[in-house]
């Protein structure tokens, strides 16, 4: 019942940090927190929802398991089929690829579009949000923050600053859906990661509103919202297109994890020597980001005994990104509690990391140069935004898994 502190330590910090107390709307965050609580309630206490929840992922997860045709045919059998054992470059990248490709064909085919318009659509009825803010939190749900602002691309100049942080805290607080495809192949529950996504659309929302309060009259409230075509000329093109847009993403995807995991040992290595001077020859980043953050991941629901392991996740995933942290958090899966698993996986599934403040500046300034001064100056504040957004569902998650 620890989830129970947590839950309302975040909302007091959200509370504190608001740059505007006064002009909090009341209806906006408790009807955004009562979504967000309900959802998590839904798939993870009720039992018809749990239900429909591992109904869902279980299709899902078959439907990933196809990119193993395309595996095998480009790698071979031994390679593609893991007679060789686990290889990240062959079996985890191409479902990014392929993923991104299915997700483009059903933009093409108006499904994604349908998804976003119902759920942006009832995000506006519940929480009073503006149109343009609840629709790119919907659009989060299936797509990264760099391409959801195409969703209200026209109305990004003339958004006010509450808008353009909500637009900013839900990119960070939630994942790719080619990201989650990504993550379940390399052993993540995927029905956590489902419901942390879309917990993580009102939950965004809720900090969002919290910390950077509407003062302004949105301009593009009466505007006539659509969903923009996605241009490709049929399925074959959209299908090319959104694979091209794949390779593009593991790309990076690789070039990071390169970097950062060789990185990390460079810096280990540094700390070890140093450590060995003064008697801690073992201390690393990880142990290092473990104290800082294990309060934060005891108040969220973590057993003490565990806190430190989980809040070294929690810090990895702020200072370089959840892949990282989720490649490390699965070297501890097998030795942690049912209770710090769904925790710490509910907590890392966002982008909110300091190399999202540059994303976020490079493609949506590109959408609205005039805007580039407002991106980087609320950079950091929506990072902080979307990172209590996560620990907020987090710390649901843990309430109902200590319940259930």
């Amino acid at each position: 019942m620890r989830s129970l502190l947590g839950i309302t330590v975040l909302l007091v910090l959200a509370f504190a940090l608001s740059t505007n107390r006064r002009a909090i709307n009341k209806r906006t965050v408790i009807s955004a927190f009562l979504l967000q609580f309900l959802l998590g309630a839904m798939v993870l206490y009720w039992e018809p929802g749990k239900d429909i929840l591992l109904n869902v992922s279980q299709t899902l997860s078959t439907v990933f398991d196809y990119a193993t045709d395309g595996i095998v045919f480009m790698f071979g059998d031994k390679i593609g089929g893991k007679e060789l054992g686990f290889i990240f470059a062959v079996h985890i990248l191409p479902v990014i690829v392929f993923f991104s490709s299915l997700i483009a064909v059903l933009y093409y085919l108006g499904v994604m579009g349908k998804l976003v318009s119902v759920f942006g659509g009832a995000l506006r009825k519940i929480t009073g949000t503006s149109k343009p803010e609840s629709m790119c939190a919907a659009a989060n749900i299936v797509v990264g923050q760099a391409e959801a602002p195409l969703v209200v691309k026209p109305f990004l100049k003339t958004m006010t600053r509450s808008e353009l942080f909500a637009v900013m805290v839900g990119g960070m607080a939630t994942v790719a859906g080619a990201i989650i495809a990504g993550l379940a192949s390399i052993g993540i529950e995927l029905k956590y990661l489902i419901a942390a996504s879309f917990m993580a659309a009102p939950g965004g929302l809720l900090m969002a509103k919290m910390i950077l309060p509407e003062t302004e009259e949105p301009k593009n409230e009466l505007a006539e919202l659509k969903l923009e075509s996605s241009g490709h000329v049929n399925v074959i093109d959209a299908a090319a297109d959104g694979a091209g847009e794949g390779v593009k993403f593991a790309i990076s995807i690789a070039a990071m994890l390169i970097a950062f995991i060789a990185l990390i040992g460079l810096v280990n290595g540094i700390l070890g020597g140093i450590g060995g001077w003064i008697g801690y020859p073992e201390l690393t980043l990880q142990m290092i980001l473990g104290y800082l953050f294990s309060p934060i991941a005891f108040i969220v629901g973590v057993p003490w005994s565990e806190a430190q392991v989980a809040g070294s996740f929690l810090g990895q995933k702020l200072i370089l990104n959840e892949f990282v942290a989720y490649l490390d958090f699965l070297n501890y899966k097998s030795e942690l509690s049912e209770m710090t698993q769904v925790i710490v996986t509910f907590g890392l599934c966002g982008f909110a990391n300091l190399s999202s403040i540059a994303i976020l500046i490079g493609g949506v300034g590109s959408m609205a140069p005039s805007r580039r001064h407002d991106l980087a100056e609320l950079g950091l504040k929506a990072v902080l935004a979307a990172t209590l957004a996560n620990l907020m569902s987090a710390a649901i998650a843990g309430l109902f898994v200590s319940l259930a």
